[in-house]
């Protein structure tokens, strides 16, 4: 993992299931080759970083199968 910075003209979005309170919610910025970038939706001006697609994968698959 490493921090990302100067990303302002990205796109981000943020998850569905996210609330307009913001709560736990992490913005994600995808499209680009083998990495994907993610940051703290209530913090946009902090620190984002820049994940491999390999690593990003695996994030989602633990969350799904519930071992976070």
């Amino acid at each position: 993992m490493r921090a990302a910075t100067g990303l302002s003209p990205i796109q981000w979005r943020k998850s569905s299931y996210s609330n307009v309170d913001g709560g736990n919610c992490l913005e994600v910025a995808d499209g680009f080759s083998g990495a994907v970038i993610v940051r703290d939706s209530k913090k946009t001006k902090g620190a984002a970083l820049l994940l491999s697609d390999r690593a990003w994968f695996r994030f989602i698959e633990s969350l799904k199968d519930g071992s976070l």
